[in-house]
């Protein structure tokens, strides 16, 4: 029988390199990295250990290339402060790079001075944990993603604290993927971003002041739970923007205070329940080939538009919402209105179409168009209505 042993690494000891001992090591030992600044990069995790920093000894890659590679099943990384990855315009180097491998940890690391934080290739069966993944991203062209998932499936990424690299989560080709409380903020371009990956999970996440948002796309059978998406300001932002999605799941979230709450393309049999749009510029756009998706229960609290519709066409069913804008009456009492509530507003028609008009959104010109559309609907959907607005805001 072979015992596992444990080797102690630190500067003035008789191991003072990670690299060279990890060499010396047997599968199943476990590198006891002391504090201090190991300066090393290109670090081959080849057989399973357990690789654990105490006090945070910082391993410092010099910016000479990627600094953790593991390409082993069964390894844990825990308690490292890992600095200056090399940058790449070739290559994406990386922090900490898992290749074809299953049943990794990595967690309570800190990475700054970045490239690519975290990337999983191919591997699967592992879980990436309550790390803090810090980035100077100024330029898309010169900076990496926080966290990376390419063709990994089953993977948890649970607790993290990802901010300024370019997207702060990316998936493509990942399926099964559970992200959960993790926060993605102050990122270049995408708080979250995934392609091609289906039957994933994200609940109670926070993104957070991103360039661009979240951006979901080509992908099915996706879960969207009780996150909050705050703040994502600009001319091309959005709190989430879903294109090519079908058959999900969007309820208990939060979208407040974005350019466009959700902004949705070609994306069908998607419901949408107990959100809460709130001080966003649109709640809700809907940019063609929509089909069958459902609107209940949520509620609309004093967005600039609550719907955008570019179709005259509509086969969305909204009913039981809760509009700050709704001015209909209950004489029975029962908290439902007696008056279908109209969401769109033919002034957001008009600026789909001509953006610069949106220097007369307090106008009274707004005013007097949106009622004429209301009393007699031209060029908004007839059918898109909610015939059952809620009068109070849903709890």
């Amino acid at each position: 029988m072979v015992w596992a042993k444990s080797w102690t690494i630190c500067p003035t000891c008789e191991h003072n390199s990670i690299k060279k001992t990890i060499q010396m090591a047997s599968a199943q030992d476990t590198l006891l990295v002391q504090k201090g600044t190991y300066k090393e990069f290109e670090i081959l995790v080849d057989k399973p250990l357990v690789i654990k920093g105490v006090d945070y000894p910082v391993v410092d890659g010099e910016k000479k290339g990627e600094i953790f590679r593991i390409t082993s099943d069964n390894v844990t990384l825990d308690g490292l402060f890992i600095i200056n990855v090399g940058v790449s315009y070739t290559k994406d180097n990386a922090a900490i790079r898992v290749v074809q491998s299953k049943n990794f940890l990595l967690q309570h690391l800190v990475l700054e001075e970045l490239f690519f934080g975290i990337y999983l290739e191919k591997s699967s069966h592992g879980k990436v944990y309550h790390n803090r993944i810090i980035g100077e991203a100024v330029d898309e062209y010169n900076s990496g993603n926080g966290i990376q998932l390419w063709y990994s499936t089953d993977v948890e990424v649970l607790k993290n604290h990802v901010q300024g690299t370019r997207d702060g989560i990316y998936l493509e080709f990942s399926d099964h993927i559970t992200i959960t409380n993790n926060v993605s903020m102050d990122n270049l371009r995408y708080g979250l971003h995934f392609m091609f990956s289906d039957n994933d999970i994200y609940t109670n996440n926070t993104f957070e002041n991103n360039g661009a948002g979240v951006a979901v796309m080509f992908s099915k059978f996706i879960t969207m739970r009780n996150n909050t998406f705050r703040k994502n300001w600009g001319t091309a932002a959005y709190g989430m923007l879903l294109k090519e999605i079908n058959d999900a799941e969007i309820s208990g979230n939060t979208f407040e205070e974005n350019t466009i709450g959700i902004n949705i393309e070609g994306s069908n049999r998607i419901d949408y329940t107990n959100n809460d749009f709130i001080g966003n510029g649109w709640a809700i756009r809907v940019i063609g080939a929509c089909y069958t998706n459902s609107f209940k229960s949520n509620n609309f609290l004093y967005n600039s538009f609550d719907i955008s519709y570019n179709s005259k066409l509509n086969d969305n069913v909204f009913e039981g919402n809760f509009w700050s804008g709704y001015t209909g009456y209950d004489l029975d009492k029962d908290g439902i209105g007696d008056v279908p509530y109209r969401p769109v507003k033919l002034f957001s028609y008009v600026v789909n179409r001509t953006p610069e008009t949106i220097v007369l959104l307090r106008s009274l010109f707004m005013d007097i168009i949106d009622f004429s559309e209301r009393v007699s609907p031209v060029f908004t959907p007839d059918n898109l209505k909610d015939p059952q607005p809620l009068m109070h805001k849903r709890p």
